[in-house]
């Protein structure tokens, strides 16, 4: 497993203010020039009762449809049980090229890191290295604290689950010069933390739902206090290696992706696609993985290998995500790290998607985690609210489709 460490630069607070990007984290800046977004067209939905032959000519449909909007390139992979994967891959890997989107590439997950670090972090409650009712104070005194934040009331609950309070303000490049300009940046995470502690927050802990990347890095700064070691052993260890996810990595301070990889794009609002594949991404969020890895990863959270049953009913505990975000995921409910959305076949799935410069990626597994979905794509449709919210909406279509095509019985009320 390769991993490296970041050595810090001393950022202006105005680059630090733009540099921790994960695409969500501005949504709601888009839903509020958006509305109610209720016109927004979709793909067909599949039917009520859905067919178990969900094939390979269905998945090259929905990763088509995709590309169909504007993105460069996509690959999916849907995995169950039994029987081999279905793999779809679109588009071209690299514009003004014919070089194919490899289905077995390399990607940047994003936020879908955070089930990563939160089963790291369940994983030292089930062994009793941690508890979910000890407060930020506890590990990291007077980390959290100014500006009405206040540590002694935060818990790792809260935390993991978006309801601390703490506000980012943590936008995307402002446009691609300032990208050109910052993409090699690096920050340590108390540096992420004290942006964080200059603004204040946006409700008291527990009373709403916002969120919050700083949550995360807290929780990484938590883990090392609670082993004695670098954050990402835990994870290494915990989860990684068991799994035999030997294709899911963190980078460090190198800004490219191991081969074989899409190049990312971004459209900002001018109307330009632009490339910014190369880029160093702010810890936790910076791993790499493939869509094979990463139903793995699911398949076996689901199905109980990396937590004990009562931590992983207690991490599918949800609350309701804040009404901005219901824009982006209807009906979603946000556990500890883990979101639960509804399938339209019946029941819920579990998933944690992510985005970062141009690579997005959605997930899902069922309930029992006998069935699970990934897809990434290479193009992030930011120049317009719209486009953006039918890129999520077509995605999550393919998911539902992938998870529908599912026995009936793996889905759960």
């Amino acid at each position: 497993m390769e991993t490296t460490s970041s050595t810090a630069v001393s950022p202006e607070p105005r680059t630090l203010r733009r540099r921790f990007r994960w695409r969500l984290a501005v949504a709601a800046l888009a839903v509020a020039a958006l509305g109610t977004a209720a016109a927004v067209s979709l793909p067909d939905d599949p039917p009520e009762t859905a067919s178990p032959a969900y094939g390979q000519d269905d998945l090259l449909r929905d990763t088509e449809a995709l590309e169909a909007l504007g993105i460069t390139g996509v690959q999916a992979r849907v995995t169950t049980a039994t029987g081999p994967d279905l793999v779809a891959a679109s588009g071209t890997a690299e514009l003004g090229t014919d070089r194919p989107v490899d289905p077995d590439g390399y990607f940047r997950i994003a936020s879908t890191g955070k089930a990563l670090v939160a089963t790291a972090v369940l994983q030292l409650v089930d062994a009793g290295e941690l508890g979910l009712d000890d407060t930020v104070d506890e590990w990291l005194p007077g980390m959290v604290v100014g500006n009405g934040n206040d540590g002694t009331l935060i818990t790792v609950r809260h935390l993991l689950q978006h309801t601390s309070g703490i506000h980012d303000d943590l936008p995307g490049f402002a446009d691609h010069q300032d990208y050109l300009e910052h993409r090699y940046d690096v920050y340590t995470s108390e540096q992420v933390v004290a942006r964080a502690m200059a603004l204040q927050p946006d409700f008291a802990p527990g009373t709403g739902w916002s969120y919050c990347n700083t949550c995360y890095v807290l929780l990484t700064m938590i883990i090392e206090e609670a082993t004695g070691a670098p954050w990402h052993q835990a994870v290494e260890e915990g989860v990684l290696q068991p799994l035999g996810l030997d294709h899911t990595y963190l980078p460090g301070d190198d800004p490219t992706l191991r081969t074989p990889h899409a190049n990312s794009y971004e459209f900002y609002p001018t109307g330009e696609r632009l490339d910014v594949t190369e880029v160093i991404i702010p810890d936790p969020g910076g791993y790499i993985s493939t869509t094979a890895d990463v139903n793995r990863f699911f398949r076996a959270l689901l199905g109980g290998e990396l937590l004990s049953e009562p931590m992983l009913a207690a991490m599918q505990d949800t609350v309701p995500v804040s009404e901005e975000f219901q824009t982006y995921w209807p009906d979603a409910g946000y556990g500890l790290g883990l979101m639960s959305r509804p399938l339209s076949c019946g029941g819920v799935y579990w998933s944690h998607e992510g985005g970062d410069t141009g690579y997005i990626t959605l997930n899902g597994a069922t309930a029992d985690g006998g069935r699970a979905v990934t897809v990434s794509m290479t193009t992030a449709l930011a120049g317009s609210p719209d486009h953006f919210l039918l890129q999520e909406q077509t995605a999550s279509a393919l998911v539902d489709h992938a998870l529908c095509g599912s026995a009936g019985d793996e889905q759960e009320e």
